[in-house]
């Protein structure tokens, strides 16, 4: 456990007046670009503009009209929040400020946030398994309830490899209700998990929260180190002054970057990079800049070819 995570009512009035209160200033109370509802009632349909929603055209009035046409909803402000966190060895990598500090500070702040608004959120542990299922409740109680499970859960020197398929697999199973989920994890894991990703997108508004060190985009000249893999254990004595190791190391790190933003976009989740060395105000604010600077358009930002000249 992280020292700084040790006492949950300290963290929690700690964050509340350090990020919270700037929360508060900065957004002014909007939240709505964060937190969107899901009961959903047609109100109405009008023709297709720059930048609604292309999920949202009624296909048949655009057909039978010859031009696009969209639903009108009246939205149903209750949000359920679920956090999916990964607890993974691999989160514990890298420098003095470790992703797991950051991801319980996150999740703290964004329930919180939530919870102020009358909406429940609960949560699902990965370690080396789907290991731990929180209820969603509301309350500053429950934040505080969710925040010493995350400080109380076991930190693993070494498990087998991550397996996000199997975590977002089982997230599919047990979230039958349409939620907000907050995905948060560094993504290290065994392949496969970008398809169940698109799936879970498909039924919930999802959220990719991307934890990552400074370190793992590149190495500093440290001269001969040993480096341990967090999940295996396994260690090997790397020469960080070789100009060609630390190159292909970056190379290695830039390739990861480009398959893991390959994989959110052609799912069609929104995603948060927090990095261990970051203000958490600013990430959350630059994410709310992110999603009310346009609406989220089916597979990964753009008007569909057929719908350009109409736009």
């Amino acid at each position: 456990m992280s020292a700084s995570l040790r006492d949950p009512e300290q963290v929690l009035r700690r964050l509340e007046w350090t990020v919270i209160r700037r929360l508060d200033g900065a957004v002014h109370g909007n939240y709505r670009t964060l937190f969107r509802g899901f009961g959903l009632d047609l109100a109405d349909i009008r023709e297709y503009q720059y930048q609604d929603d292309v999920r949202h055209i009624d296909w048949n009035v655009t057909a039978r009209l010859q031009t696009p046409y969209v639903r009108e909803f009246n939205e149903d402000r209750e949000v359920t929040g679920w956090f999916l966190l990964d607890l993974s060895p691999s989160v514990d990598f890298g420098s003095h400020a470790k992703k797991r500090t950051v991801s319980a500070e996150f999740v703290t702040v964004l329930a919180r946030l939530l919870g102020r608004h009358g909406n429940r959120v609960g949560a699902m542990f990965y370690g080396d398994s789907v290991d731990t299922v929180i209820p969603a409740r509301a309350g500053r109680r429950h934040v505080l309830h969710l925040l010493h499970r995350m400080s109380e859960h076991p930190v693993r020197t070494q498990s087998k490899e991550t397996n996000l398929r199997e975590f977002l697999e089982a997230a599919f199973q047990a979230l039958p209700r349409r939620s907000l989920v907050f995905i948060v994890s560094d993504f290290i894991s065994a392949p496969g998990w970008a398809a169940p990703l698109a799936h879970l997108a498909q039924r919930h508004e999802v959220v990719a929260v991307r934890l990552y060190d400074p370190l793992e985009m590149a190495l500093p000249d440290m001269g001969l180190v040993v480096v341990q893999d967090a999940e295996t254990g396994e260690q090997l004595f790397v020469d960080t002054h070789d100009p060609g190791f630390r190159r292909r190391f970056a190379a290695a790190a830039e390739l990861r970057e480009r398959t893991l933003r390959a994989a959110f976009r052609d799912a069609g989740v929104d995603a948060l990079e927090l990095a261990t060395d970051e203000d958490l105000v600013e990430a959350i604010l630059r994410f709310a800049d992110l999603r009310k600077s346009r609406s989220r358009l089916a597979g990964g930002g753009t008007l569909p070819r057929h719908l350009e000249g109409a736009a």
